[in-house]
């Protein structure tokens, strides 16, 4: 319990201090918190469930467009966009996770990747809706509760990101400890033998696919109002594959995995992107390896070992 205060400390003074060190930079430290959010969804799925999808951008693609679409003809309250992207993604979850939870390891993953490919497609064709390839565009959304408006320099945005990261932390937190979590985990472990104790799995699969789904629309919502802007590539598959490389980065299966994954790749990508912009997807290839080959768990298991030979003190002399 105490380590778990500590580092949830670390996480609460990182997100303070990042506008302190690095005021110019908030636009940047706001993609991080959404990317993080996003992977803290799919984390839900790799590493408590043990579903491998490359698929997951279709969820936060109807979240953005939601949002967007939301503001632009009805209601521009961040609020209520937040909660239509979650919810129209949780529909898309419901509908989706009915069919692909049938299938397992490689047939889910390709089943997955056609989803995201008819998301995709689907978005590009209803251009008059959603922008097509241009984008959907003149997204001006309403001040947070009626009193923080969206300002030039990203404050309100950072800030506002910062607390929904927060509060969708908390609710995986919750999840995850409970023991609802933990028989996503001994269904990760040993399917067979879960479903020989009587457990529900393919209930509890389908809810955590929906729960899944839902932040990670939240976090589609949340990048929509905080650009007003939602591009094609929002439901692409190679948004997909980044954000999985982010979680794998960070730690899939541990708790602030996320937290260290998506900072570090949305960091990279825009330090490597201005030094090297034609080959800085080699850097970021080459720190993936450098991650699987080395620190096998991801960096948040690496930092931890690392953590727990410094504080744990050799024996004594004298003493066994």
């Amino acid at each position: 319990m105490t380590k778990t205060r500590v580092l949830d400390a670390a996480v609460v003074v990182a997100l303070v201090l990042y506008p302190l060190l690095l005021p110019g930079y908030l636009d940047l430290g706001t993609r991080m918190i959404v990317m993080a959010l996003f992977a803290m969804s799919l984390d839900l799925l790799v590493g408590y469930c043990g579903l491998v999808t490359l698929g997951h951008a279709a969820f936060f693609g109807v979240g953005a467009y939601s949002a967007g679409i939301l503001a632009i003809r009805a209601s521009a309250d961040p609020l209520t966009g937040l909660l239509a992207g979650g919810v129209a993604a949780a529909i898309l979850g419901l509908l989706a996770g009915t069919v692909l939870l049938r299938s397992r390891r490689l047939t889910l993953i390709m089943l997955t990747l056609a989803t995201v490919l008819i998301v995709q497609e689907t978005a590009n064709r209803m251009n008059w809706l959603t922008g097509g390839a241009d984008g959907l565009q003149g997204i001006d959304m309403d001040p947070v509760l009626g009193r923080f408006a969206f300002d030039l320099f990203g404050r309100v945005g950072y800030v506002y990101a910062a607390a929904v990261l927060a509060l969708g932390f908390l609710v995986f937190r919750a999840v995850v400890d409970s023991n609802f979590g933990k028989s996503l985990v001994g269904i990760r472990e040993n399917e067979p033998r879960m479903r020989a104790i009587g457990a529900p799995v393919d209930t509890r699969l389908r809810i955590a696919f929906v729960m899944s789904a839902a932040l990670a629309g939240i976090a589609g919502a949340l990048q929509a109002q905080v650009t007003e802007f939602v591009s094609l590539n929002a439901v692409s598959v190679e948004f997909s594959g980044e954000i999985l490389i982010m979680l794998i980065l960070g730690g899939a299966g541990r708790r602030y995995g996320a937290f260290l994954g998506a900072p570090l790749y949305v960091f990279m990508q825009d330090y490597l992107a201005k030094e090297d912009p034609a080959n800085w997807y080699l850097w970021i290839g080459a720190m993936l390896m450098a991650i699987v080959l080395f620190a096998p768990g991801g960096l948040t298991k690496w930092i931890g070992a690392l953590v727990g030979r410094a504080t744990h003190a050799s024996p004594l002399p004298g003493r066994s």
